[in-house]
């Protein structure tokens, strides 16, 4: 009997370079969008802030309500064809955006954006689909260090293509998307079997039908609200990131490109090296208690501090905060049937969606209000300070967290 390993890991590499392309587009966007949004804007950073939060508003939204219908749809006619499409919409909406004459048009581009960039929920899915039970906390950590990278390069490339032009990094965001969509035509396999799949219910797949699904457990709907509120917290970053570094310590894009690649190589390096090193050693339940620890810290240490350099201290801290979410999705896996696990990521992107949707509109606001001229600057780094409390609300919900046994098998992904 031929050994099914490399035919395995083979898949798996396939849909981590697709995860990678896509958060690197996802990488180029985070210092050019704040920027265009402020050229729109009239230059004004709190009316950018404002701004900024209605855009992630509407990105989340559109996200909330069709992240579960992907991860119905994949359970229903396979991964492959929902990662495929959600990857050719993506590289058409960067071309949108990129053309953009005004915020509105902008707008528009985000809101399609949001429809079509949710494949994620279906490739942690069909990862589930293809790795052993006791290994899944060690592979949605190197997805999300695929995540980690995204950023150490996405960021830089925004840097050297947006520095004359703001708009050619979307040029360059779309083609990687098409090449990701093309490569996945040729060369993805389908990793859910046809007697796994189940008939697609739209009720199911609204964001109902995941809130609903998600309460079917008292430990699910315990690890969802902790998912939630990480998801929550970590959006300060792309929400005011960018504005806050220039309003408090005068960067320009170079500045936050090359710091926001220097938090992707931290998380990469945590994620991808220690993360199943770490699991193996004190188990995941642990592992997320240390990461939702260092996660806390690290976002109120960001609020605080009063210089550039302070601020960075605390990064390497914060990359540690990176153990938390792939270990509450793995602790998750655990208690979803074998049949589900694609209802369940996709039930995971609606929370994730919610964050998204509502967390760019409070971060965004608070950075609006302690940019103000008659506010002090020592007060602009208040987001960060509310996304440290979130997280440690979730520190507080982890003490109930009861780990499962899993004894879920492994299917073998179909010829391509």
């Amino acid at each position: 009997m031929p050994n099914p390993a490399p035919r395995r890991q083979a898949a798996a590499a396939f849909v981590l370079v697709t995860v990678f392309l896509d958060m690197l587009s996802i990488g180029i966007m985070v210092p050019v969008l704040p920027q265009l949004i402020k050229s729109f804007v009239g230059g004004s950073v709190s009316a950018a802030g404002m701004w900024t939060g209605i855009f992630g508003l509407a990105w989340g939204l559109a996200q909330f309500i069709f992240s579960p219908i992907q991860g119905g749809l994949s359970d229903s006619i396979g991964r492959r064809p929902v990662i495929l499409a959600s990857n050719f919409g993506t590289g058409v909406d960067y071309l949108l955006m990129a053309m953009a004459p005004n915020l509105w048009w902008l707008l528009v581009g985000r809101v399609i954006s949001g429809i079509t960039a949710a494949s994620i929920s279906t490739a942690y899915a069909y990862m589930s689909d293809v790795t052993p039970p006791e290994g899944r906390a060690r592979v949605f950590g190197t997805m999300g260090a695929a995540f980690g990278i995204g950023f150490i390069v996405g960021p830089a490339v925004s840097a050297f293509l947006g520095h004359q032009n703001p708009h050619l990094p979307l040029y360059f965001a779309a083609a990687l998307s098409l090449l990701n969509f093309l490569y996945g035509l040729f060369v993805l396999p389908e990793s859910l079997p046809r007697d796994r799949r189940r008939p697609f219910c739209f009720k199911a797949a609204s964001p109902g039908g995941a809130v609903k699904f998600l309460s079917r457990s008292g430990q699910v709907l315990r690890l969802a609200g902790m998912y939630l509120l990480m998801m929550f917290s970590q959006n300060v970053y792309p929400t005011t990131f960018v504005l806050y570094a220039g309003y408090r310590f005068n960067w320009g894009m170079r500045e936050v490109s090359l710091c926001l690649s220097a938090v992707g190589v931290m998380a990469a390096i945590v994620q991808a090296g220690l993360t199943g090193m770490i699991v193996k050693r004190i188990g995941e339940r642990r592992a997320m208690f240390i990461g939702l620890v260092c996660a806390a810290v690290a976002f109120l240490g960001y609020g605080l501090a009063p210089t550039w350099w302070s601020f960075v201290i605390f990064m390497p801290i914060g990359a540690f905060g990176g153990l938390a979410a792939p270990n509450i999705q793995s602790l998750m896996t655990g208690h979803v049937p074998l049949t589900e696990q694609g209802t369940l990521q996709g039930a995971n992107s609606a929370l994730s969606s919610m964050a998204n949707m509502l967390a760019p509109l409070v971060f965004g606001t608070v950075l609006s209000a302690v940019t103000r001229p008659e506010v002090s600057r020592m007060f602009s780094g208040a987001a960060f300070c509310v996304s440290g409390l979130f997280v440690l609300l979730a520190l507080f919900l982890s003490f109930g967290v009861r780990q499962k046994a899993k004894a879920t098998p492994v299917t073998e992904p179909e010829a391509a």
